[in-house]
């Protein structure tokens, strides 16, 4: 038996955290996030100059956590019109 982190939305599509797993996951990548906000906008004088590499790394944590989120999901991702399960 699989031990999901995530569960599917009632309605629409996506994925909400169903274990601590899940949760660690979610919480993990909006500190890398934050923390890459804070670092890269640190010198305002070359703010600029940050954008794009900043754009990139946060384009690929992203595509990593929602692989992970969709691997780990019950079901997986589609979408949902609120039918029972």
């Amino acid at each position: 038996m699989q031990n999901y982190w995530f569960k599917p939305k009632r309605y629409g599509f996506g994925a909400s955290p169903a274990s601590w797993q899940g949760w660690a996951l979610t919480l993990a990548y909006c500190a890398a996030v934050t923390a890459l906000g804070i670092w890269f906008g640190s010198d305002a004088t070359i703010i600029d100059q940050r954008v794009t590499p900043f754009a990139v790394i946060v384009i690929a944590l992203t595509i990593i956590f929602v692989g992970i989120a969709w691997r780990t999901t019950e079901g997986g991702f589609r979408w949902h019109w609120g039918e029972d399960k």
